[in-house]
């Protein structure tokens, strides 16, 4: 009863005028990212970090925003999927499978609402098993001491640094780099500076935020650049919508494979590292298993459309479970808004429900409010997001690089900053040619201070027994974990990509003239 009596004050906080504005105004940004090819939810909330912190909004506001941004971007990323047959990002991918098909048949419109509904469904579940979940995961997590939380950023970056690669080596490399730029700065034990070579500016540290946009942002356009000329993916090719309404077989027959999907996609995303990508395949392939008895997956099935936008939806969901109840991020966007909490002064994990339950509650109030605000605007508007992907990308990118610039320069005003982050961009730039994740680096530069913090207090109220950090069950079983999630993906990581490019190649084999 007390969580519901939370909640409930949650939604006094999230339904004010300027919340539901920035709520409106988020899911809308939010969609047009995640229809755009490449940009994503990664991207869209790092994109628009700066625009949050330049209009001066505070903690609830700016992270209601940016949530939305982060919902709407996961809906969005079945629009060019299904029409284009590109994902806007890696867990649409399973959405083209059937979704172009359909659309290939005239029913674009159809598998656009379906993957709506769905979507709707996977999130609202979600959210309201991160109602139930993350108070219940707090109460476990007080019982944590320094060894058990150096422990949790060890399963951190062994899971979520581990899965965003191909190459285990590459994974820790990043998180090697992200680490040793979260060293930079004064050291809060003795006070001296560390790899400041001398300069003022370094005394502070590396601001995360810069190190984030130019990363993430600055690097898109660097990429846009280098690879695209000019011209939109839309450009040339003919995109049909037929009717906006699915019939009622088709909802009926879709009913059972969203509910799964949901279920699987929620628990791919509570478990730090999986992320949205692998709960949109695993719930393909459950029902690829499940209904595809007369083999018309691939072929334009609808429940191949719901299983997937559920999946991924309901697992973008259970992703904000460890980040709030943890401060560990369960996904590459929830490591970026982990960010903006730090940014606001907010400490993430056990506490924040104590600390700022106005924070907490206000914004799991506004994904609810959030997730209807999407229904609302991705069916009937569809067409206006389709307009959208005409917009060639000599017009998006400097738009991107603009307010990226006027951001960070409004957080800080400073132009060392803007140095700093042009050199982020194309150190990005360079990390993405070489196919090394970006989301470890990130990692390291917001858990670094933390993960050195408890280390030495662990250390230190052991009397100098590094043997402290193996000696309770809980540490142990998340170090256990830890090496189960970073040796895992070196045999998932060669399986799942293959199995995902076997079924889109099957797909567009069965649907060849």
């Amino acid at each position: 009863m007390e969580t519901f009596s939370s909640l409930a004050d949650g939604f006094v906080v999230a339904m004010t005028w300027q919340n539901l504005l920035l709520a409106l105004l988020g899911c809308f940004l939010g969609t047009v990212m995640g229809a755009l090819p490449g940009l994503g939810p990664s991207n869209g909330v790092a994109i628009l970090i700066p625009l949050a912190f330049t209009l001066g909004l505070g903690a609830t506001p700016s992270l209601i925003l940016l949530t939305s941004v982060y919902y709407g971007a996961m809906y969005g990323g079945r629009i060019s999927s299904i029409l284009l047959n590109i994902p806007g990002d890696a867990p649409a991918l399973m959405t083209c499978i059937d979704g172009h098909p359909m659309a290939k048949q005239g029913r674009g419109g159809e598998a656009l609402a379906l993957s709506g509904f769905a979507s709707f469904f996977g999130s609202f579940m979600a959210t309201i098993g991160l109602v139930l979940l993350a108070p219940q995961l707090v109460k476990i997590a007080l019982a944590f001491g320094p060894a058990e939380y150096f422990a949790l950023f060890v399963l951190a970056f062994a899971t979520l640094g581990g899965v965003s690669s191909k190459n285990q080596g590459k994974a820790a490399l990043a998180a090697m780099l992200g680490l040793g730029l979260a060293m930079v700065g004064v050291d809060t034990q003795t006070g001296v500076p560390r790899f400041t070579f001398g300069m003022v500016h370094f005394y502070d540290g590396i601001d995360f935020l810069v190190a984030i946009v130019g990363l993430f942002a600055l690097s898109e356009v660097f990429i846009f650049i280098e690879h695209r000329h000019g011209a939109s993916d839309v450009e040339g090719k003919k995109v049909e919508l037929g009717r906006l309404t699915p019939s009622k077989q088709t909802m009926k027959s879709s009913i059972m494979p969203t509910i799964r999907s949901t279920i699987v996609g929620f628990i791919a995303g509570v478990l730090p590292g999986a992320g949205a990508s692998l709960g949109s395949f695993l719930s393909y392939s459950m029902e690829k298993r499940i209904c595809d008895k007369d083999g018309t997956f691939g072929k334009g099935d609808p429940r191949g459309v719901a299983a997937p936008e559920a999946g991924n939806n309901a697992a973008a969901g259970g992703a904000l479970v460890p980040m709030l109840a943890l401060g560990v991020p369960g996904s590459g966007t929830t490591a970026v808004l982990l960010a903006v909490l730090l940014a606001l002064n907010i400490t993430p994990g056990p506490l924040l429900f104590n600390n700022n339950p106005d924070v907490v509650w206000g914004l799991i109030a506004a994904l609810f409010i959030a997730n209807i605000i999407l229904l609302l605007l991705n069916i009937p508007f569809v067409g206006i997001f389709i307009r959208i992907l005409l917009v060639p990308p000599r017009i998006l990118m400097p738009a991107v690089a603009m307010i990226s610039f006027v951001g960070i320069y409004g957080i800080a005003g400073s132009s060392f900053d803007l140095t700093i982050m042009v050199m982020f961009g194309i150190i990005g730039w360079a990390l993405r040619k070489l196919d090394v994740p970006l989301v470890p680096v990130i990692l390291g530069v917001l858990l670094g201070n933390n993960m050195e913090v408890n280390l030495r207090r662990a250390v230190t109220i052991s009397d100098g027994d590094w043997s402290v950090l193996f000696q309770s069950p809980l540490s142990l079983t998340l170090w256990a974990v830890a090496v189960i999630g970073f040796v895992l993906p070196i045999f998932v990581g060669r399986i799942l990509p293959k199995k995902m490019k076997k079924l889109a190649k099957e797909a567009e084999e069965e649907i060849a003239p």
